[in-house]
């Protein structure tokens, strides 16, 4: 239930909606800039505990006052009173929806690996292209402020109390490898076993890649668009590891593509490749995992993982698709006609597209996710639904004459150019004329469902063994011998032909007789109590 948008935060108007992460919970107050969507408000009011009214000012609040209060640069303001630069720019990013904290960060839990979820796509600008600068910039400001929150909170991370009197890990000269401890033992505390790994201040999460792609005009499976995500994924890396040595450098990739950033990858790479004697705690580069800081970033894709769908779950078109129309210079009246001439204007990511991007990118991070496995989540042959996806006017199909229970049956399909099925037709020979009809309607509604994108799978799993007559024994088509019904048969019959599996058939429960469930009716009289010689066949009588 929207309500007026009438407050401001940092200059930027807000309004409030009632929304909950789970339809079956209670909603609650949600504020947030008017121009994020609904699904931002629902992640909003996921991280925030309790069941109040929930802020993006106040809960935002809470980790950059937090953040900006250990930041040595500060500057005053008008009235003379200290202004936290640090938390200031946090703030921008978060309100431009480029960059967020983690659940950690946000929470304040001290026991988990703190870091921040950056949202590539919003960092490519209108008619600019990619924001290389910006991008360095914000990436440089998050690595400090998880530096800094490292060494704040070190002790409290391992549960132990903050003696000032004691010199930390921090507090000791780092050296970039073990073997330099080795060489210097007078400079290395005598109570720190040697060899001891420097400890990782937190995480940098990439996420939103394919949607950054298709704003740029890179197709995601495409060379070009590989060689754009390994130049944003090494230079992310490159700004993360500066001030910790030359030998912690990332690999640089062959070439960019994108417009602009070779300069900026190549400052990056004059300020990170400075030996010193005090490296800097290492900040790990990885890919961000589904969950409600994905959300609250209007995220289309998390991590790595490409946009396997043009629309957004409301049905409309997703905003990727229509930057992806763009960059071919198609509008959406020309992609229309092209989808009603039977064309596909945008073609889906093939089976293989996330395991290419994913062996590209696997050596400019610290940490990939798990390698995807297309046979676990296969990719959708057909247009998803909401798109109708129109016959050839010469396509190929299959006409079957067969017989149940001594009722004759034609089976007609059609098949689009792939092979796939996308109409069916069920026609039965001696029915009368409502039979006819219904199974005539029957028909044309699974056909729209095929066109629409519904897989065939579902119609096989709800009509396949359906029980009603004409039933019996199976003439004219070897893929079954007995058929519970004309549908039963007709779904059997194309599992075996379009999806490779053949159904078993039903057990039998009648004697023998291929005849109709309903009529005639059979009576045995010994049920009655009565046992006559011969049974005696019921029949219909007509009433006038």
């Amino acid at each position: 239930m929207p309500m007026n948008a009438q407050r401001y935060w940092n200059g930027v108007r807000m309004r409030t909606v009632m929304a909950s992460p789970d339809p079956d919970a209670e909603a609650r107050p949600v504020t947030l800039p008017a121009d994020w969507d609904d699904d931002a408000a629902s992640a909003l009011a996921d991280i925030a505990p309790g069941t109040g009214a929930v802020s993006i000012a106040a809960e935002s609040a809470r980790w950059i006052d937090a953040l900006a209060a250990r930041d040595g640069d500060r500057k005053t303001d008008e009235d003379g009173q200290p202004s936290p630069v640090q938390g200031r720019s946090l703030a921008w990013l978060l309100m431009l929806r480029q960059a967020a904290p983690t659940l950690a960060l946000w929470s304040g839990e001290f026991d988990r690996r703190p870091g921040f979820v950056i949202n590539l796509a919003a960092f490519v600008l209108p008619g600019e292209g990619f924001a290389g600068e910006a991008y360095v910039a914000g990436l440089r400001l998050l690595c400090t402020t998880l530096r800094v929150e490292a060494e704040e909170k070190a002790n409290r991370r391992n549960g132990e109390l903050a003696l000032d009197e004691m010199p930390t890990l921090f507090d000791l000269p780092r050296q970039a490898n073990t073997a330099s401890r080795t060489e210097k033992p007078e400079e290395t505390d005598p109570g720190l076993p040697l060899g001891e790994p420097v400890p990782v201040a937190g995480e940098i999460l990439l996420t939103n890649l394919d949607a950054c792609l298709a704003t740029l005009g890179f197709d995601y499976d495409s060379e070009e668009g590989r060689d754009a995500a390994c130049s944003l994924v090494a230079l992310a890396t490159l700004v993360a590891r500066e001030g910790t040595g030359c030998d912690r450098l990332p690999l640089t990739p062959h070439r960019h593509v994108i417009p602009g950033l070779a300069p900026v990858a190549r400052e990056a790479w004059a300020r990170a490749a400075v030996e010193t004697d005090y490296p800097a705690l290492p900040v790990e580069t990885g890919f961000s995992a589904p969950g409600p800081v994905d959300a609250l970033l209007g995220c289309e894709a998390c991590g790595l993982a490409p946009i396997f769908s043009p629309l957004r779950p409301d049905g409309r078109l997703a905003t990727s698709t229509l930057a992806r129309l763009a960059a071919r210079g198609l509008s959406l009246e020309a992609a229309f006609a092209s989808c009603l001439a039977g064309d596909i204007p945008l073609a889906l990511p093939a089976a293989g597209a996330h395991m290419r991007m994913y062996r590209a990118l696997a050596g400019f991070v610290d940490r990939v996710p798990a390698r995807p496995d297309p046979s676990a989540s296969p990719l959708p042959r057909i247009p998803p639904r909401g798109i109708s996806r129109a016959l050839p006017e010469r396509h190929t199909g299959i006409m079957q004459k067969t017989a149940i229970g001594g009722h004759r049956l034609f089976l007609r399909t059609a098949e689009f150019e792939d092979g796939t099925l996308g109409e069916i037709s069920l026609t039965p020979a001696r029915e009368n004329a409502m039979v006819r009809g219904l199974m005539e309607c029957f028909s044309e509604a699974v056909s729209v469902g095929l066109q629409y994108g519904v897989p065939l799978e579902d119609f096989v799993e709800r009509f396949a063994y359906s029980c009603f007559g004409p039933a019996g024994t199976v003439e004219g088509d070897p893929v079954a011998s007995y058929a519970t019904s004309m549908l039963d048969y007709a779904f059997r019959a194309l599992s075996d032909m379009y999806l490779g599996r053949r159904l078993p058939d039903a057990p039998q429960e009648d004697d023998g007789n291929a005849s109709s469930p309903l009529l005639p009716f059979e009576f045995d009289p010994t049920e009655a109590g009565t046992s006559p010689a011969r049974p005696r066949r019921g029949s219909l009588r007509l009433v006038s």
